[in-house]
């Protein structure tokens, strides 16, 4: 997996946790540099955690399904951007709670990064630098989800379901290549 690929999956994998800190801006009456870290941090947090579990428990099995991994990484991806799709066309925003307490920032995180999960044993099975690669999404769903943070307070949920829907095609469209590239077409 290129930089490339890495950034635009980051990207993707990142658009859950970027909708619900646009939710979290939009119910701040006042945000400030140290709110938006707060939120940045716990999402990117958990986006470079789960992956990393899910590498680690992928690399258990590695060997005993080799032969049919690029299925799992189709079905996987396909099955987590379908479910971002569907949620973007709902059109609903998490429950607008401007609280930033551990338990709500824990459940929330823990919500927005399953998906980051089903990627990370996908990686078990692709040519990937697990440490740069849950660095990179962490990092990135790290400024994302502070710019989210900022974005929904200044223009509440006008861009949540675009990029939500986004980020579910990008998943999508990533699960399409890695099926296509091992069949040979690509």
């Amino acid at each position: 997996m290129g930089l490339l690929e890495l950034f635009i999956l980051a990207v993707g994998l990142s658009m859950d946790a970027f909708a619900v800190s646009v939710c979290k801006g939009l119910a701040m009456p006042g945000i400030n540099l140290k709110k938006a870290s707060i939120v940045g941090a716990w999402f990117g947090g958990f986006q470079a955690l789960m992956p990393a579990i899910g590498y680690l428990l992928g690399v258990q099995f590695r060997d005993k399904i080799t032969a049919i991994d690029h299925w799992i990484a189709f079905i996987l991806l396909g099955a987590i951007g379908a479910n971002m799709v569907r949620e973007a066309c709902s059109g609903e925003c998490e429950k607008e709670d401007d609280s930033l307490d551990i338990r709500t920032m824990f459940l929330l995180a823990v919500a927005t990064s399953i998906d980051a999960l089903a990627v990370g044993i996908t990686f078990a099975f692709l040519n990937v630098h697990i440490i740069a690669a849950v660095s990179f999404i962490g990092i990135t769903t790290f400024i994302l989800s502070a710019a989210g943070v900022k974005i929904g307070n200044l223009f509440g949920t006008k861009y949540k379901s675009k990029a939500e829907l986004a980020g579910g095609i990008i998943l999508v469209l990533l699960g399409c290549k890695i099926l296509l590239e091992h069949l040979g077409i690509l």
